[in-house]
């Protein structure tokens, strides 16, 4: 019988969405727009998070939200209604993740003239979305005190490719097994450079410390 044949196809499909990613990039940065990838797992708080910065953030920046999910427009919807900014929603079609191509056309489904700041809120999962380029000028990744401190060694790549990671839901650090420092230390292991802010999107304790690194993420951005 014949040696099976394996043919190895993910590089190249990386590869590809690689210089798709790239030339979006490019094209944001000419219009002037700042495009922020968000990702998580499921229920660390994206959405309450996302809530609390843009009302601290939308009388200074114009902002746009596109929020991707396999199904259900809930979050476009709360995002709207609680911050009043333009929200659309994005159905990937069972995909759990969003590649540069998938994020382009929901830019398209924008009305993006006077933009400043277009923030994507990624499919939640620690693995998927990692691995995709979205075309994004930083990534940002959110954390939960439920999920433990420990997930930087599980997930390495979602927290290497992250330029900052919040740690949401401190208001429960009491109850859980959960080591800040730790965490801090796990995360510097993989991207040195990463900063790290822990907030309570639900009291809204330390949140101007997010909204403020993206405020001065953007106006460095534009002025470079």
């Amino acid at each position: 019988m014949d040696e099976l044949k394996i043919i190895e196809i993910k590089k190249s499909v990386f590869a590809d969405n690689d210089l798709d990613a790239d030339a979006l990039r490019k094209e944001l940065k000419g219009k002037g727009v700042y495009l922020l990838n968000l990702m998580s797992s499921p229920g660390s708080g994206k959405t309450t998070t996302l809530i609390r910065t843009i009302n601290l953030l939308k009388d200074k920046l114009r902002i746009a939200v596109m929020e991707a999910d396999i199904d259900s427009d809930v979050d476009a919807i709360k995002i709207r209604e609680a911050t009043g900014i333009q929200s659309i929603q994005l159905h990937t079609g069972g995909m759990c993740h969003l590649d540069a191509e998938m994020t382009r056309q929901g830019l398209d489904g924008l009305a993006m003239e006077g933009l400043d700041l277009v923030i994507l809120e990624n499919v939640g999962n620690l693995v998927c979305p990692a691995e995709f380029d979205t075309g994004a000028a930083r990534n940002a990744m959110i954390l939960s005190v439920p999920e433990g401190h420990d997930k930087p060694l599980k997930y390495p790549l979602m927290f290497s490719v992250c330029d900052v990671v919040v740690i949401n839901k401190i208001d429960v650090l009491p109850y859980f097994d959960f080591d800040i420092e730790k965490c801090k230390e796990y995360v510097h292991m993989r991207n040195p450079k990463a900063q790290v802010i822990p907030i309570c999107a639900k009291t809204g304790e330390g949140v101007e410390d997010f909204a403020r690194w993206i405020e001065n993420e953007v106006k460095s951005w534009k002025n470079s």
